[in-house]
This record gives structure tokens, C-alpha cells and sequence, in this order.
């Protein structure tokens, strides 16, 4: 059976089926909590291989389809790129990614994310990346991640 353009606009469902089965695989959904839970939402290939236990190679290649469907993005730090032991690269959500995550439901979880991140041993590498200087995510997305911190009690 073959499809025409004009298929996708019958079926108004089918750009939201195509999301969720973009986010349901594993290691891509695995990316998407990780820089979910950052304290930046922005991490390194290093970070993001070091939490999520797979190889750099099948991370990558999760990033580039992530970055493709304009979810994710690469963000550079300028300062970092002459600097041996920091970072330059940093993937992030894009402002169309923290839409498809809002109607998703993704956002609703990044307290725990960052709870698991937070609660996460790191190696030294990891921890220096983590710290690194990284640059800004665009407004909208910086705004779309917040949430309320809470208060530790006394």
C-alpha cells in the first residue's frame, strides 16, 4: 500500500504516532530523560554516554536522528573548543522538542529526572563536563524546563 502527501494530512494523528514511536525507543527515550534531569539540559557526549551505559557510536547515531526530527540540537561553546579538558558540544532540546515533549507529557517528569541525575555517581570526567561553561539554551526553552525546586526541609 503506498502513501501520498496527501495521506498525512487525512490522518491528523499521524505526525503525533510518528513522535511517540521517535521517543519510545529506548536509547532515544534514555537521551530525552538524561537531558531532561541535567542541571542544564545541555550534556556532553561524555555525560550523556557515561549515564546512559550504551557506546558512544549507538548514542551518536540516537543524537543525529533526534537532532534530524529538530528535537535535539548541538549547542557550542565557543571559549571550550581550545580547551583540552572541557567540552565544547553540548546536545540540547530545541524549541520544537520541548513542544513535542510538553504534548508528550515528558516535562511533567523532569523533577524526577533531575532527582535520578542528582543521585547519579559520577565519575571526575563526568563531574568536570557537568561543571563545564556551557552556552545558553534559547529563552523559550530555558522557561519551558523550569520547575519549582523544593524547599529541603530543616
Amino acid at each position: 500500500m503506498s502513501h501520498t502527501a496527501d495521506d498525512v494530512f487525512d490522518d491528523p494523528f499521524a505526525e503525533q504516532r510518528e513522535m511517540r514511536e521517535l521517543l519510545s525507543q529506548e536509547t532515544r527515550h534514555l537521551i530525552v530523560q538524561c537531558l531532561l534531569g541535567h542541571p542544564h539540559h545541555l550534556a556532553s557526549l561524555a555525560e550523556l554516554t557515561y549515564m546512559i551505559q550504551k557506546n558512544e557510536g549507538a548514542i551518536l547515531d540516537q543524537l543525529e536522528t533526534l537532532q534530524e526530527a529538530g528535537l535535539l540540537n548541538v549547542y557550542v561553546h565557543e571559549p571550550n573548543v581550545s580547551t583540552r579538558d572541557l567540552p565544547s558540544r553540548f546536545w540540547g532540546p530545541t524549541e520544537r522538542g520541548v513542544e513535542v515533549l510538553y504534548e508528550h507529557n515528558f516535562l511533567r517528569g523532569v523533577p524526577v529526572a533531575r532527582a535520578v541525575y542528582e543521585e547519579t555517581n559520577k565519575s571526575e570526567k563526568v563531574r568536570r563536563h557537568e561543571t563545564a561553561p556551557r552556552p545558553s539554551l534559547p529563552d523559550t526553552v530555558h522557561e519551558a524546563l523550569q520547575f519549582e525546586e523544593p524547599v529541603p526541609e530543616e
